[in-house]
């Protein structure tokens, strides 16, 4: 189906199912779910072959001519820099001519050496490090499978990026003990180009010990002294999410980020075993919540795209608002929030993100910043729909007629 696969604009490899570090809040490994226990620790090239040329094929079949290819985890950096370089060179011969690619990879930068910083700069990846702060806070939450902190390890490999001229973005889980400012400071010092603060994973189930402990609004709390530092002091020279992405919504624009908007997903997950998962977040709801029944081995994408599953519904179509967003003036802008915070046992994915105060609080703020308000942001919305549709028109109109043919 062609215009589901459309909305495929890329694939995240899970190219390591194991990881050298054992961070507290990890979704993958200490949030309930076991899947990664039966899955090879690395991707054979054979998988990952299979995946681009899946790829491949639905670039093909929906005329879609720019995708993105990442190397996650775990922690990607355990498969070497030969069989990264194997997937990259692998990434860029099976897409061309069909799709411009690109390549970016997520790391906890503990293992980078100059090699690896050399086949970054090589293959042009954009790299994200994970990083939690200043050191003492950094390491009281990511550390080794020995308690030990990673703080100076992930220094080394920052600066050796530094020095290799790779720039890099920094994503870090909002940690509620920690003073929001120093943390952003930090992070602004270290030269980061790109900032982003992830909500806690939490649904349902399981946010009331945090409420009782933090209070009503602790993501707000956090984030909202940030929002302000970053609006004073060099706002849009430094990218600093969700900020930008919020300001774009409230000007009128899609969502670039997944968290908002309840667009489709827009990207995949292929495990080390050639799995395809849906948003691999979703692991937080249940063991085995993110997994569907399809692999790179036997089958491409557009089987995938064709169903009705929950999986396909949130990548290709987009999830529908929960029920107790409907009269909510954010709801065309928040869009329910992030999927996966939206779950409860009893239930599904029918309510609004367990963080839906904290939301409303920092799209009121930005509004404040912006002067905005919810009657404008619907008129830019329907504006730049009318301009994007007038575009699509001219595109198909100026179109020269078919070889051989004569209009």
């Amino acid at each position: 189906m062609p215009d589901r696969l459309d909305a495929l604009a890329g694939v995240t490899f899970k190219v390591a199912a194991r990881c050298n570090l054992n961070c507290s809040y990890c979704y993958v490994f200490n949030k309930g779910d076991t899947s990664w226990r039966q899955r090879p620790a690395r991707m054979s090239q054979e998988v990952f072959e299979a995946g681009i040329a899946g790829l491949r094929e639905a670039c093909l079949r929906s005329g879609r001519d720019h995708v993105s290819v990442t190397l996650h985890g775990g922690e990607p950096t355990l498969i070497g820099v030969a069989r990264a370089g194997a997937f990259f060179d692998a990434a860029r011969a099976g897409l061309e001519g069909v799709a411009d690619v690109r390549l970016a990879i997520q790391t906890n930068a503990t293992r980078l050496t100059p090699r690896w910083v050399e086949l970054l700069a090589e293959h042009r990846v954009d790299v994200g490090v994970s990083l939690d702060g200043p050191q003492a806070l950094h390491d009281r939450r990511r550390v080794d499978h020995r308690g030990r902190g990673s703080y100076r390890a992930v220094r080394h490999g920052l600066d050796l990026l530094h020095a290799g001229g790779v720039p890099f973005a920094v994503l870090s889980v909002v940690d509620f003990e920690a003073a929001p400012l120093e943390v952003h400071r930090h992070f602004c010092e270290l030269g980061a180009d790109h900032i982003s603060y992830l909500m806690p994973h939490f649904t349902h189930d399981d946010i009331a010990a945090v409420r009782a402990r933090y209070g009503p609004t602790p993501c707000l709390d956090w984030l909202g002294p940030v929002l302000d530092h970053w609006w004073q002091h060099g706002g849009m020279r430094t990218v600093v999410q969700p900020f930008a992405a919020m300001t774009r919504i409230i000007l009128g624009g899609p969502s670039p980020l997944d968290q908002f908007g309840g667009a489709p997903l827009g990207f995949c997950f292929v495990e080390t075993d050639g799995d395809i998962e849906g948003l691999d977040i979703l692991r937080i709801c249940e063991d085995g919540f993110a997994g569907t029944t399809h692999n790179v081995l036997t089958g491409g994408f557009e089987v995938f795209a064709a169903g009705d599953d929950l999986h396909s519904e949130i990548i290709f179509r987009g999830r529908p608002l929960p029920t107790g967003c409907a009269a909510c003036p954010e709801a065309q802008t928040c869009g329910g929030g992030y999927v996966p915070h939206r779950y409860r046992r009893a239930g599904g994915l029918d309510r609004p993100s367990v963080w839906c105060r904290d939301l409303l609080g920092l799209f009121g703020q930005l509004r404040l910043l912006l002067d905005v308000d919810h009657r404008e942001t619907h008129a830019r919305r329907e504006a730049l729909a009318a301009l994007a549709a007038g575009a699509a028109v001219t595109r198909l109109t100026s179109r020269p007629p078919p070889s051989g043919r004569r209009l």
